[in-house]
Parts: structure tokens; C-alpha cells; sequence
């Protein structure tokens, strides 16, 4: 397989327990082989926080909730979560985290990997964050300064934000041309994610989803939640459609760097095919289509066909 692929299961898991956080954590997107876009799994023990309340100044997360229920504790306020619900925090947003229900809450947390200046001095114990500077390697680590910090305040739960919708709720768009027939839900969009896109779709029996395609700058991860089917792909600069096949099934992530020119497409078995595709946004993204030649500008409303020639044709 060009792309590389692991099953969430297969993923060694991480024993997180520091104060009132408690959770397994599973790197996927790291042993999924992602560059631009970074994926892990929690499953948070009942009553339990994944994480320190926290927000980020250069990375937009997307959280899905695979099964169980909870509490999304935001700024000091908190709302009920449950399974197929989808939660946008944007960059610079209000600190959040996540605690679990009596029957636990098991979450998938997307989001960018974002470059970031930090310049490390050794000696002197400090670290340059942008235009200003911290103590660095001095201090406990900031989870155990967290659970030092005490309890977080847990008033009753208040009506949700736009930024957590359910699945169900979201408008779905459709599609049937030749062999490719899906409904999609654009999670992430309804949620009100600006610089990456988390998307549901449901393909039926036998079809394909999005036409056969590379990007140029968009990665993208797909999970998938239910069925079964393949993972198609070729190799960069192939001619046509002749592709490989690989099979996928629950729990497999699949990640799909941009700029390889590697072409692919996902396929639904017989009993279907449910996934989530996650990416990042990319304004200068180009998507080439192999099987008829296209090529897209989607950000310039733009797709045509080029003809193919040599690097040296017409310069001699």
C-alpha cells in the first residue's frame, strides 16, 4: 500500500493517570505515518478528565465521540456529549476538556500539525516562545502541575454551543454518478472548524465515494466506523486507473500524505462503508483526477484537462 494504514487496535496505547485525568491514549496518526494532520484516541475512565484544561494558539481541534457519554467542560462552563457528536475549539479559543460518564467516554481528537518557534537554552534553563520566554525544564510536568492546580469547578450542565453538533443533525448532501454514490455530512463546517475539514460519509454497497484523485497540499486521514470494503491506490504517475486493493474495516486509519501524486479511492463492500475523513485546509491545493484527465483549482472554481508531454517537448 502506497498510503499507510494501521487498525486503532493495533496501536500500542499509553496509560494516562495524573490527578482527576485518566485515560488510554493511542497515537494513531503517528503510527499512521501523518505529516500535516495529527490523530489520537482517548478512552477516558468514568469521572475522569482527558487532559489539563487547556487551548491552543496555533492548532484548531476537532473531536469525534465514538461511544459513551460525558461532559465538555469549556471556560468554565460545561455540556452534555455523547456518541456521534462532533466538537470544533478553534485556535485561541477557551480552555477545554473532556470528562467521562458512568460508562466512560471514548473520543477520537483530531488536529494540525502546526510548525512553532521554540528555541531551547540548555543552559540557562529557558526557552524562547516567539517574543517571549519561559523557564524551561525546571518545573514538574504540566500534567502533574495540573492535578496540583485541584478540581475543576463542574457546574450544571448549560445548553451547547454551535461548535458541538450530532452527526444526525447535520444537513447530508448525496451523490450517484456511474460508480460513485455517497451522503456525506460536513461535520466539521456545521461545527464551525475554519482551517480544517472533519467530514461522515456512507457509501453503498459496491460503489465507489469520491472519485479516484490526489491533492497536492491537502493530507488526509480516513477512519473508518463501519463495513467493510477496499482502499485503492497507485503509484505516482501512473497513466489511467489500474490500482491495488487493499481491504479496510473498523477501526482502520488510513493516512494519505499530500504531494505524493499518489491516486486513490475507498470502496464500499457488501455490507457498506461508514468512515470519517479528516484533512487540513489548503488554498493552493490542485487535485488530479487520473482516470479522465482532470486537473482541479478548486479555490479559482477552475477544472479543465491538460495534455500530458515530456519535460523537454517544445524546448528543442
Amino acid at each position: 500500500m502506497n498510503a499507510v494504514a494501521v487498525n486503532w487496535q493495533d496501536v500500542q496505547s499509553r496509560q494516562i493517570t495524573v490527578g482527576q485525568m485518566e485515560s488510554l491514549c493511542r497515537d494513531l496518526g503517528l503510527a499512521a505515518g501523518t505529516h500535516k494532520v495529527g490523530l489520537r484516541r482517548f478512552e477516558i475512565a468514568h469521572g475522569k478528565r482527558s487532559t489539563p484544561a487547556h487551548t491552543h494558539s496555533g492548532e484548531e481541534e476537532i473531536f469525534y465521540v465514538l461511544a459513551g457519554s460525558g461532559l465538555s467542560w469549556q471556560g468554565g462552563a460545561t455540556h452534555r456529549i455523547e456518541s456521534d457528536n462532533c466538537l470544533v475549539h478553534l485556535i485561541d479559543g477557551s480552555a477545554h476538556t473532556l470528562i467521562a460518564g458512568p460508562e466512560g467516554l471514548d473520543v477520537l481528537a483530531f488536529g494540525e500539525r502546526a510548525d512553532s518557534e521554540a528555541c531551547y537554552l540548555p543552559r540557562a534553563q529557558v526557552a524562547w516562545l516567539g517574543a517571549s520566554w519561559v523557564k524551561a525544564g525546571e518545573t514538574e510536568h504540566p500534567f502533574a502541575q495540573e492535578a496540583a492546580a485541584g478540581d475543576i469547578e463542574m457546574p450544571e450542565p448549560s445548553p451547547r454551543p454551535a461548535t458541538i453538533v450530532r452527526t444526525a443533525e447535520v444537513e447530508a448532501k448525496e451523490w450517484d454518478h456511474g460508480d460513485s454514490a455517497l451522503r456525506g455530512r460536513d461535520l466539521g463546517a456545521a461545527a464551525g472548524a475554519q482551517r480544517t475539514a472533519l467530514r461522515c460519509f456512507d457509501l453503498p454497497a459496491g460503489k465507489l465515494g469520491a472519485p479516484p484523485h490526489c491533492h497536492s497540499g491537502c493530507e488526509e486521514l480516513f477512519v473508518v466506523l463501519a463495513g467493510s470494503g477496499v482502499y485503492l491506490d497507485q503509484a505516482a504517475g501512473a497513466v489511467g486507473w489500474s490500482p491495488q486493493e487493499h481491504a479496510v474495516r473498523r477501526g482502520d486509519v488510513v493516512s494519505v500524505p499530500a504531494g505524493t501524486g499518489i491516486a486513490h479511492a475507498l470502496r464500499a463492500g457488501a455490507d457498506g462503508l461508514t468512515f470519517l475523513a479528516y484533512g487540513n485546509r489548503d488554498s493552493d491545493d490542485v487535485i488530479w483526477y487520473p482516470r479522465s484527465g482532470k486537473i482541479a483549482f478548486f479555490s479559482l472554481g477552475v477544472i479543465g484537462r491538460f495534455e500530458r508531454c515530456g519535460y523537454w517537448d517544445g524546448e528543442e
